[in-house]
């Protein structure tokens, strides 16, 4: 049976892309958010609206939601009034939130119990992805459930990636979330000390740009860095939470992260100065700090 009915919980930075791309590829999109102007701010994308997780969840043939971190989910999946007491057999649940792969396992099994289909889908990129359909999709669960559930991600994604059973999807976001963050950390330790150096920031990027080594969050960032624009795409508290949930999975797999480990030291640091609620690249600022100099452009002020 092909999907055509969609409840969409959690109107975030994410969802406010997702939602407008889902109702453009014809589904019928639900929306619903606990503030209940972000969810409003859905109907002239040509969603519908939601006032409730129930009717949100009730008479859609799929429904998904994108939220903060697990307590959230925790709450919109278990919680009284939640997603677990209003599905009914035959429904398709999709979770595309950044959790500890054990969330993902006990929504599964959870779900299982009701008859319900479970995939975790969590996403690489952010809001402008999230805007444009750009999204990379890791997806974990039964493949014949992915299979079904492809034509709704599809709008949604540059590319998707099914990495295995039920969990795997959480697993690959974390794995690429601590390359993301020791990414963040090299560009912050090298233009720090080539600004000591007395390089010029913006020879250094250029440089960065066209080597074997170049990165486009070393483009994108150190762009942004040097006009000191720190402006949301992710927040910094959320890659500590993400840092955060990296560390107890290595222990979990008995895995070496001697260098991760570093880095969620310097994101707690940044977090602590107050830098929570700026874009995670803002974990720059704790070295600069360490290394009392600031990295600009000649035109920032």
């Amino acid at each position: 049976m092909s999907i055509k009915k969609i409840g969409y919980i959690g109107i975030g930075v994410m969802g406010q892309g997702m939602v407008p791309n889902l109702v453009k590829a014809g589904f019928e999109v639900r929306a619903f958010n606990r503030t209940s102007e972000r969810s409003e701010a859905m109907r002239e994308h040509g969603a519908q609206v939601a006032t409730s997780v129930a009717e949100a969840v009730q008479g859609a043939d799929l429904v998904m939601y994108c939220l903060s971190n697990d307590e959230a989910v925790e709450q919109v999946v278990w919680g009284e009034g939640g997603v677990l007491a209003n599905v009914s057999q035959g429904q398709v649940v999709v979770d595309m939130t950044t959790v500890h792969p054990d969330t993902s396992l006990r929504q599964f099994e959870a779900f299982s119990e009701r008859g319900v289909d479970f995939l975790d889908a969590p996403v690489f990129g952010s809001r402008n992805e999230a805007a444009g359909g750009g999204l990379w999709i890791v997806v974990g669960g039964e493949q014949s459930v992915f299979e079904r559930v492809k034509p709704v991600l599809e709008p949604l994604s540059e590319t998707l990636h099914y990495m295995g059973g039920p969990s795997k999807g959480s697993s690959m976001k974390l794995v690429g979330n601590l390359v993301v963050a020791m990414q963040l950390e090299a560009l912050g330790e090298a233009m720090v000390m080539a600004k000591k150096a007395g390089l010029d920031p913006r020879d250094v990027l250029g440089v960065l740009h066209v080597t074997d080594f170049k990165s486009p969050i070393f483009d994108g960032v150190g762009a942004a860095l040097l006009e000191r624009d720190f402006g949301v795409n992710f927040a910094l508290k959320l890659m500590l939470k993400d840092a955060n949930l990296i560390s107890r999975f290595a222990q979990d797999l008995n895995s070496p992260i001697p260098a991760a480990a570093a880095v969620r030291e310097t994101i707690k640091g940044a977090v602590n100065q107050g830098w929570g609620e700026e874009n995670a690249s803002a974990l720059i600022k704790m070295l600069e700090l360490q290394g009392a100099t600031e990295v600009k452009g000649a035109n920032a002020h």
